[in-house]
């Protein structure tokens, strides 16, 4: 993020969240972007709160509050034992297992958890939620192991990592080390949660970790998909193609919004191309369908991205725990909101949308390999036999195209009871952000390639030049990636380039010179 955000302040009310103001805060570190939890939802968690203690004073068992969880709710826990119960309740289910979530994630879980509990329906204790609140505003971020959610009653094992923290016995990441928590409250001057009725069952009762990971992957995807147009357009110069097929009368045939949103870039990306003019009278007709459809294909990959963002949204501002407190009903509801099908459907879907951004990317690699077709030298080198050229470059993208195959196993369609068959349906919503993740990099990755490729390609093509928006993201890659002169250590021209794709420094090289992208 920019000098622009700094000092910003995120207030968070329960109902204002954004998946862009979530992955800006998340990826910010804590001097910023400043969380704060407003007035409104400071008086209705108040207010929540005071109406958990009247349940306990009236002694009737309700679930979450006085009884035992999940299989165990129909054991009735006497006052004095309340806190107990929700101590008990964290580290008993700090089961998660494996590499920690990154420390973007682990922001942007704690603010989705500080969102949903701030909206007044959980009954916690506000100075809890406000301690979450100070974590993220301090840098300490939790350890939270990603995997032990079956996207069920909630994220419990990896949401209990969380609270452990809060409670001053998990362990923390505080300015780049490994540390004790209570030892990181001690420093700051943070007070550990003493937790009450209800606590401990708010904190992990919710889909924070799989709409953490749907956020995050929507806002890259939504990048992702400009760059795939980019990366399109500079293949199709490099390899003397036309953009006949980009013609919008041809969509408007066809109107679905997200061809229709390609094309557009597609025709604006290599509009009066000096390159694309040197040939208008070759006897090519047509190009394969890689570069032909891409319309078609990544239009329909955007229409995947803009049913997982209408989810994701929606999801952000839900209340996610159980049971629900209804003050002005004067009632404790046990639900399933916790439940996160919506999200693992919507994940497995993107992952399929996204995958199919490196099955047509490798494709239009393999036309820039292919002499017989793309007419350049084989693999895009000088002297080939002698050198080998982005021959293995081409491997690597069809592993990872391959690799996401595999990834493309819907999780959503799987469910495993557990909790005595208490809980006999779940999700499996982090176990499909997880392997979203996996897809996502992949096409990063993939990207990283083609473009490697496509820029290689440029050079047979000078003196000729493509369109001043292109030639801006070829000048952009020759500061980082020199051109091919013979065989090298390409390990490293892919890793530059992706550094580029991370930094979104080449959409914003095409946008500064030709306006935004669709």
């Amino acid at each position: 993020m920019g000098n622009s955000k700094q000092n910003k302040e995120l207030i968070l009310t329960g109902e204002n969240l954004t998946i862009k103001s979530l992955y800006e805060a998340s990826l910010s570190p804590h001097t910023e972007v400043k969380i704060e939890i407003s007035d409104l939802a400071q008086e209705k968690m108040a207010r929540s709160r005071k109406y958990v203690h009247e349940v306990v004073k009236k002694g009737k068992p309700v679930y979450g509050i006085n009884t035992g969880f999940g299989a165990l709710s129909s054991k009735f826990i006497p006052e004095e034992d309340l806190a107990t119960l929700q101590v008990n309740l964290i580290r008993s289910h700090c089961t998660g297992i494996g590499e920690p979530f990154s420390e973007k994630f682990v922001r942007a879980i704690m603010i989705l958890r500080t969102n949903c509990l701030c909206s007044g329906f959980s009954g916690i204790n506000p100075e809890i939620v406000n301690l979450l609140k100070d974590f993220i505003n301090h840098g300490i971020v939790p350890i939270i192991p990603q995997k032990g959610s079956v996207g069920a009653s909630g994220d419990l094992a990896p949401l209990a990592h969380l609270a452990l923290a809060l409670i001053g016995e998990g362990e923390v990441i505080y300015k780049g080390q490994k540390r004790k928590s209570s030892e990181v409250l001690k420093e700051v001057n943070l007070r550990p949660a003493v937790l009450g009725p209800k606590d401990g069952l708010a904190l992990i009762n919710g889909t924070a970790i799989m709409a953490a990971l749907g956020a995050m992957a929507v806002y890259e995807s939504k990048n992702l998909i400009k760059l795939s147009d980019i990366a399109c357009a500079l293949t199709v110069d490099g390899i003397r193609g036309t953009s006949k097929a980009f013609d919008l009368d041809i969509s408007s045939l066809k109107p679905h919004l997200g061809q229709k949103e390609s094309a557009a870039n597609l025709e604006k990306l290599l509009k009066d191309s000096e390159l694309m003019v040197s040939h208008s009278d070759c006897e090519r007709v047509q190009d394969p369908y890689s570069l032909r459809c891409a319309p078609q294909v990544h239009g329909a990959i955007r229409q995947t991205i803009r049913h997982a963002e209408e989810v994701v949204q929606t999801e952000l501002n839900s209340i996610t725990d159980n049971p629900l407190i209804f003050c002005d009903k004067d009632k404790v509801i046990s639900g399933g909101n916790f439940h996160g099908q919506a999200l693992s459907f919507c994940m497995d879907y993107l992952a399929i949308g996204l995958a199919e951004i490196c099955n047509i990317s490798e494709r239009r690699v393999e036309k820039m390999m292919n002499p017989s077709f793309s007419e350049l030298p084989a693999f895009l080198t000088k002297n080939s036999g002698l050198n080998s050229g982005l021959m293995i470059a081409h491997v690597s993208a069809a592993a990872l195209t391959s690799e996401n195959k595999v990834f493309c196993h819907p999780a959503s369609v799987d469910s495993i009871p557990t909790s005595t068959d208490k809980e006999d349906h779940v999700s499996m919503g982090v176990t499909a952000g997880l392997k979203l993740w996996k897809v996502l990099e992949n096409v990063k990755a993939c990207l990283a390639i083609e473009i490697l490729c496509n820029t290689q390609a440029l050079e047979f093509q000078r003196p000729y030049k493509s369109t001043p928006c292109l030639e801006s993201v070829y000048d952009l890659v020759r500061k980082v990636v020199p051109p091919i002169e013979e065989d090298r250590v390409f390990y490293d021209d892919i890793k530059n380039i992706l550094e580029l794709v991370e930094k979104n420094n080449i959409i914003e090289a095409v946008e500064n010179n030709i306006g935004e992208l669709k």
